[in-house]
Protein backbone atom coordinates (compact mmCIF):
# COMPACT_ATOMS: atom_id res chain seq x y z
CA UNK A 1 0.00 0.00 0.00
CA UNK A 2 1.25 3.43 -0.92
CA UNK A 3 0.14 7.01 -0.82
CA UNK A 4 -1.39 9.24 1.81
CA UNK A 5 -3.80 8.38 4.58
CA UNK A 6 -7.07 10.24 4.21
CA UNK A 7 -10.06 11.25 6.38
CA UNK A 8 -13.47 12.81 5.78
CA UNK A 9 -12.19 16.18 6.96
CA UNK A 10 -10.16 16.43 3.76
CA UNK A 11 -13.17 16.46 1.41
CA UNK A 12 -13.08 19.92 -0.19
CA UNK A 13 -16.02 22.26 -0.63
CA UNK A 14 -18.23 20.82 -3.37
CA UNK A 15 -20.60 23.75 -3.80
CA UNK A 16 -21.72 24.21 -7.41
CA UNK A 17 -20.62 20.65 -8.20
CA UNK A 18 -22.99 17.91 -9.36
CA UNK A 19 -22.56 14.23 -8.51
CA UNK A 20 -24.46 11.13 -9.56
CA UNK A 21 -24.29 8.03 -7.37
CA UNK A 22 -25.86 4.67 -8.23
CA UNK A 23 -27.12 2.22 -5.62
CA UNK A 24 -28.03 4.80 -2.98
CA UNK A 25 -30.76 3.10 -0.98
CA UNK A 26 -28.41 1.61 1.63
CA UNK A 27 -24.83 0.91 2.60
CA UNK A 28 -21.94 2.44 0.70
CA UNK A 29 -24.10 4.48 -1.65
CA UNK A 30 -26.14 5.99 1.16
CA UNK A 31 -23.04 7.19 3.01
CA UNK A 32 -21.39 8.40 -0.18
CA UNK A 33 -24.42 10.59 -0.89
CA UNK A 34 -24.48 11.94 2.66
CA UNK A 35 -20.88 13.12 2.61
CA UNK A 36 -21.02 14.60 -0.90
CA UNK A 37 -24.20 16.48 -0.01
CA UNK A 38 -22.73 17.57 3.33
CA UNK A 39 -19.94 19.32 1.37
CA UNK A 40 -22.47 21.16 -0.78
CA UNK A 41 -22.73 19.02 -3.91
CA UNK A 42 -26.00 18.58 -5.74
CA UNK A 43 -26.44 14.81 -5.71
CA UNK A 44 -28.41 12.80 -8.24
CA UNK A 45 -29.49 9.72 -6.30
CA UNK A 46 -29.94 6.78 -8.66
CA UNK A 47 -31.62 3.50 -7.73
CA UNK A 48 -33.88 0.82 -9.19
CA UNK A 49 -36.78 0.82 -6.71
CA UNK A 50 -38.94 3.96 -6.65
CA UNK A 51 -40.19 3.22 -3.14
CA UNK A 52 -36.75 2.62 -1.65
CA UNK A 53 -35.36 5.63 -3.48
CA UNK A 54 -38.03 7.88 -2.01
CA UNK A 55 -37.18 6.60 1.46
CA UNK A 56 -33.46 7.17 0.85
CA UNK A 57 -34.01 10.74 -0.35
CA UNK A 58 -36.19 11.46 2.70
CA UNK A 59 -33.52 10.02 5.03
CA UNK A 60 -30.80 12.25 3.58
CA UNK A 61 -33.06 15.31 3.77
CA UNK A 62 -33.80 14.59 7.42
CA UNK A 63 -30.06 14.41 8.14
CA UNK A 64 -29.21 17.37 5.89
CA UNK A 65 -32.20 19.66 5.38
CA UNK A 66 -30.13 21.90 3.09
CA UNK A 67 -29.17 19.06 0.75
CA UNK A 68 -29.90 19.46 -2.97
CA UNK A 69 -31.03 16.03 -4.15
CA UNK A 70 -32.40 14.75 -7.45
CA UNK A 71 -33.97 11.26 -7.50
CA UNK A 72 -33.33 9.15 -10.60
CA UNK A 73 -34.79 5.74 -11.39
CA UNK A 74 -32.37 3.40 -13.18
CA UNK A 75 -32.27 -0.37 -13.50
CA UNK A 76 -28.70 -1.24 -14.44
CA UNK A 77 -29.86 -4.70 -15.51
CA UNK A 78 -31.93 -3.10 -18.29
CA UNK A 79 -30.08 -1.05 -20.90
CA UNK A 80 -33.29 0.67 -22.01
CA UNK A 81 -33.69 1.92 -18.43
CA UNK A 82 -30.04 3.05 -18.44
CA UNK A 83 -30.64 5.03 -21.62
CA UNK A 84 -33.74 6.71 -20.20
CA UNK A 85 -31.94 7.59 -16.98
CA UNK A 86 -28.90 8.98 -18.81
CA UNK A 87 -31.15 11.14 -20.99
CA UNK A 88 -32.91 12.49 -17.89
CA UNK A 89 -29.66 13.11 -16.02
CA UNK A 90 -28.12 14.69 -19.10
CA UNK A 91 -30.74 17.44 -19.07
CA UNK A 92 -29.38 18.64 -15.72
CA UNK A 93 -26.13 19.86 -17.26
CA UNK A 94 -22.43 19.12 -16.60
CA UNK A 95 -21.59 16.25 -14.27
CA UNK A 96 -18.57 16.60 -11.98
CA UNK A 97 -18.62 13.24 -10.18
CA UNK A 98 -20.02 9.89 -11.28
CA UNK A 99 -19.88 7.07 -8.73
CA UNK A 100 -20.59 3.64 -10.23
CA UNK A 101 -21.47 2.02 -6.92
CA UNK A 102 -24.55 -0.19 -7.38
CA UNK A 103 -24.12 -3.92 -7.61
CA UNK A 104 -25.36 -7.41 -6.91
CA UNK A 105 -23.34 -10.22 -5.36
CA UNK A 106 -23.32 -14.00 -5.65
CA UNK A 107 -26.81 -14.28 -7.12
CA UNK A 108 -28.23 -17.48 -8.63
CA UNK A 109 -27.84 -17.89 -12.39
CA UNK A 110 -30.17 -15.33 -13.91
CA UNK A 111 -30.25 -13.17 -17.00
CA UNK A 112 -30.82 -9.46 -17.42
CA UNK A 113 -33.48 -8.18 -19.80
CA UNK A 114 -30.69 -7.82 -22.39
CA UNK A 115 -29.53 -11.42 -21.99
CA UNK A 116 -26.40 -10.87 -19.89
CA UNK A 117 -25.52 -12.93 -16.83
CA UNK A 118 -27.08 -10.91 -14.02
CA UNK A 119 -23.93 -10.00 -12.07
CA UNK A 120 -21.87 -8.98 -15.09
CA UNK A 121 -24.85 -7.24 -16.63
CA UNK A 122 -25.58 -5.18 -13.52
CA UNK A 123 -22.11 -4.59 -12.10
CA UNK A 124 -20.27 -3.94 -15.36
CA UNK A 125 -22.35 -3.57 -18.53
CA UNK A 126 -24.94 -1.30 -16.90
CA UNK A 127 -22.29 1.04 -15.53
CA UNK A 128 -20.25 0.93 -18.74
CA UNK A 129 -23.30 2.06 -20.69
CA UNK A 130 -24.30 4.70 -18.14
CA UNK A 131 -20.80 6.21 -18.14
CA UNK A 132 -20.65 6.27 -21.91
CA UNK A 133 -24.06 7.88 -22.26
CA UNK A 134 -23.13 10.53 -19.66
CA UNK A 135 -19.71 11.16 -21.20
CA UNK A 136 -20.70 14.51 -22.80
CA UNK A 137 -21.85 15.78 -19.40
CA UNK A 138 -18.60 14.60 -17.79
CA UNK A 139 -16.47 16.28 -20.46
CA UNK A 140 -18.51 19.47 -20.08
CA UNK A 141 -17.52 19.74 -16.41
CA UNK A 142 -14.36 21.62 -15.49
CA UNK A 143 -12.58 18.48 -14.24
CA UNK A 144 -14.85 15.48 -13.69
CA UNK A 145 -14.15 12.19 -11.95
CA UNK A 146 -15.58 8.75 -12.51
CA UNK A 147 -15.22 6.29 -9.64
CA UNK A 148 -16.03 2.63 -10.19
CA UNK A 149 -16.45 0.48 -7.09
CA UNK A 150 -14.75 -2.91 -7.28
CA UNK A 151 -13.92 -5.51 -4.63
CA UNK A 152 -11.05 -7.55 -3.23
CA UNK A 153 -12.87 -10.47 -4.83
CA UNK A 154 -11.48 -9.32 -8.18
CA UNK A 155 -8.25 -11.12 -7.22
CA UNK A 156 -9.97 -14.49 -7.54
CA UNK A 157 -10.78 -13.94 -11.21
CA UNK A 158 -8.11 -14.97 -13.71
CA UNK A 159 -9.90 -13.42 -16.68
CA UNK A 160 -13.22 -12.06 -17.88
CA UNK A 161 -15.53 -14.09 -20.15
CA UNK A 162 -14.78 -13.86 -23.85
CA UNK A 163 -17.16 -14.23 -26.75
CA UNK A 164 -20.83 -13.29 -26.83
CA UNK A 165 -21.81 -12.33 -23.24
CA UNK A 166 -25.40 -13.34 -23.98
CA UNK A 167 -24.43 -17.00 -24.38
CA UNK A 168 -23.34 -19.44 -21.71
CA UNK A 169 -19.76 -20.66 -22.02
CA UNK A 170 -20.87 -24.08 -20.79
CA UNK A 171 -20.15 -25.84 -17.54
CA UNK A 172 -21.57 -25.33 -14.10
CA UNK A 173 -22.42 -21.80 -12.98
CA UNK A 174 -20.34 -20.65 -10.01
CA UNK A 175 -21.93 -17.58 -8.45
CA UNK A 176 -18.80 -16.41 -6.62
CA UNK A 177 -16.65 -16.85 -9.72
CA UNK A 178 -19.15 -14.78 -11.71
CA UNK A 179 -19.10 -12.09 -9.02
CA UNK A 180 -15.30 -12.00 -9.02
CA UNK A 181 -15.26 -11.69 -12.80
CA UNK A 182 -17.68 -8.75 -12.64
CA UNK A 183 -15.44 -6.98 -10.14
CA UNK A 184 -12.38 -7.62 -12.31
CA UNK A 185 -14.40 -6.17 -15.19
CA UNK A 186 -14.99 -3.04 -13.12
CA UNK A 187 -11.24 -2.51 -12.75
CA UNK A 188 -10.42 -3.25 -16.38
CA UNK A 189 -13.04 -0.65 -17.31
CA UNK A 190 -11.84 1.95 -14.81
CA UNK A 191 -8.19 1.72 -15.84
CA UNK A 192 -8.93 1.61 -19.57
CA UNK A 193 -11.25 4.60 -19.22
CA UNK A 194 -8.37 6.54 -17.65
CA UNK A 195 -6.04 5.58 -20.50
CA UNK A 196 -8.58 6.61 -23.13
CA UNK A 197 -9.47 9.84 -21.35
CA UNK A 198 -5.79 10.84 -21.30
CA UNK A 199 -5.30 9.87 -24.94
CA UNK A 200 -8.33 11.96 -25.91
CA UNK A 201 -7.00 14.97 -24.02
CA UNK A 202 -10.05 15.32 -21.75
CA UNK A 203 -10.00 16.49 -18.14
CA UNK A 204 -12.10 13.52 -17.00
CA UNK A 205 -10.30 11.30 -14.49
CA UNK A 206 -11.17 7.66 -13.86
CA UNK A 207 -10.41 6.02 -10.51
CA UNK A 208 -11.51 2.85 -8.75
CA UNK A 209 -12.14 1.94 -5.13
CA UNK A 210 -13.04 -1.01 -2.95
CA UNK A 211 -14.62 -0.92 0.53
CA UNK A 212 -12.68 -3.72 2.17
CA UNK A 213 -14.91 -6.10 4.08
CA UNK A 214 -17.86 -3.86 4.83
CA UNK A 215 -21.24 -4.64 6.35
CA UNK A 216 -23.73 -3.82 3.59
CA UNK A 217 -27.00 -5.15 2.20
CA UNK A 218 -25.07 -7.18 -0.39
CA UNK A 219 -24.39 -9.80 2.27
CA UNK A 220 -28.11 -9.96 3.10
CA UNK A 221 -29.45 -10.30 -0.42
CA UNK A 222 -27.51 -12.02 -3.21
CA UNK A 223 -25.75 -14.78 -1.23
CA UNK A 224 -29.05 -15.73 0.39
CA UNK A 225 -30.97 -15.98 -2.86
CA UNK A 226 -31.58 -19.59 -3.74
CA UNK A 227 -29.13 -20.90 -1.13
CA UNK A 228 -29.63 -22.68 2.16
CA UNK A 229 -30.44 -20.67 5.26
CA UNK A 230 -27.38 -22.04 7.04
CA UNK A 231 -25.02 -20.74 4.33
CA UNK A 232 -26.57 -17.28 4.40
CA UNK A 233 -26.53 -17.22 8.21
CA UNK A 234 -22.83 -18.15 8.33
CA UNK A 235 -21.95 -15.37 5.90
CA UNK A 236 -23.95 -12.82 7.87
CA UNK A 237 -22.34 -13.96 11.11
CA UNK A 238 -18.83 -13.59 9.72
CA UNK A 239 -19.70 -10.18 8.27
CA UNK A 240 -21.00 -8.91 11.60
CA UNK A 241 -17.91 -10.21 13.36
CA UNK A 242 -15.13 -8.86 11.13
CA UNK A 243 -16.76 -6.42 8.70
CA UNK A 244 -16.35 -2.68 9.12
CA UNK A 245 -19.39 -0.36 9.14
CA UNK A 246 -20.69 0.87 5.79
CA UNK A 247 -19.75 4.47 6.58
CA UNK A 248 -16.09 3.42 6.82
CA UNK A 249 -16.46 1.24 3.74
CA UNK A 250 -17.53 4.33 1.80
CA UNK A 251 -14.32 6.24 2.60
CA UNK A 252 -12.24 4.79 -0.28
CA UNK A 253 -14.95 5.83 -2.75
CA UNK A 254 -15.09 9.33 -1.29
CA UNK A 255 -11.31 9.68 -1.39
CA UNK A 256 -11.21 8.51 -5.01
CA UNK A 257 -13.98 10.96 -5.91
CA UNK A 258 -12.79 14.09 -4.13
CA UNK A 259 -9.13 14.09 -3.05
CA UNK A 260 -7.30 16.96 -4.78
CA UNK A 261 -4.15 15.88 -6.57
CA UNK A 262 -4.97 12.17 -6.59
CA UNK A 263 -3.45 10.73 -9.79
CA UNK A 264 -5.83 9.43 -12.43
CA UNK A 265 -6.12 5.65 -12.52
CA UNK A 266 -5.73 5.37 -8.75
CA UNK A 267 -7.20 2.39 -6.91
CA UNK A 268 -8.20 3.20 -3.34
CA UNK A 269 -8.93 0.78 -0.50
CA UNK A 270 -8.55 0.39 3.26
CA UNK A 271 -5.09 0.60 4.79
CA UNK A 272 -5.58 -2.19 7.35
CA UNK A 273 -4.60 -5.87 7.25
CA UNK A 274 -5.46 -7.53 3.92
CA UNK A 275 -7.11 -4.25 2.97
CA UNK A 276 -10.16 -5.41 4.91
CA UNK A 277 -10.73 -2.34 7.08
CA UNK A 278 -9.29 1.00 8.14
CA UNK A 279 -8.76 4.45 6.67
CA UNK A 280 -8.31 4.61 2.89
CA UNK A 281 -5.12 4.87 0.89
CA UNK A 282 -3.89 4.04 -2.61
CA UNK A 283 -3.62 0.26 -3.05
CA UNK A 284 -2.63 -2.12 -5.84
CA UNK A 285 -4.92 -4.17 -8.07
CA UNK A 286 -4.10 -7.65 -9.33
CA UNK A 287 -1.78 -8.24 -12.27
CA UNK A 288 -4.72 -9.26 -14.46
CA UNK A 289 -6.57 -6.04 -13.63
CA UNK A 290 -3.56 -4.09 -14.93
CA UNK A 291 -3.37 -6.00 -18.23
CA UNK A 292 -3.81 -3.19 -20.78
CA UNK A 293 -4.31 -5.52 -23.75
CA UNK A 294 -7.02 -7.48 -21.93
CA UNK A 295 -8.65 -4.20 -20.96
CA UNK A 296 -8.63 -3.01 -24.56
CA UNK A 297 -10.29 -6.19 -25.78
CA UNK A 298 -12.82 -6.09 -22.93
CA UNK A 299 -13.66 -2.47 -23.75
CA UNK A 300 -14.34 -3.35 -27.39
CA UNK A 301 -16.49 -6.30 -26.36
CA UNK A 302 -18.41 -4.05 -23.94
CA UNK A 303 -19.06 -1.47 -26.63
CA UNK A 304 -20.36 -4.14 -28.97
CA UNK A 305 -22.51 -5.77 -26.27
CA UNK A 306 -24.11 -2.54 -25.02
CA UNK A 307 -24.04 -0.65 -28.33
CA UNK A 308 -22.71 2.32 -26.40
CA UNK A 309 -19.64 3.97 -27.91
CA UNK A 310 -17.86 6.74 -26.04
CA UNK A 311 -17.81 9.93 -28.18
Amino acid sequence: MTGPQWTLEEIPDLSERRALVTGVTSGLGEHTVLELARRGAEVVMAARSAGKLEQAVDAVRRALPQAVLVPLIVDLADLSSVRRAAEEAGRLGPLDILVNNAGVMATPHRRTSDGFELQMGTNHFGHFALTGLLWPQLVAAESARVVTVSSQMHRIARAVPQGDPRHDAGGRYERWTAYAQSKLANLLFAFELERRARAAGTKVQSNAAHPGYARTNLQRTGPGMGSGRSQAAILLGVTRLVGQPADLGALPTLMAATMPGLPGGSYVGPRGPLESRGLPTVVKASRVANDAELARRWWELSEEATRVHFP
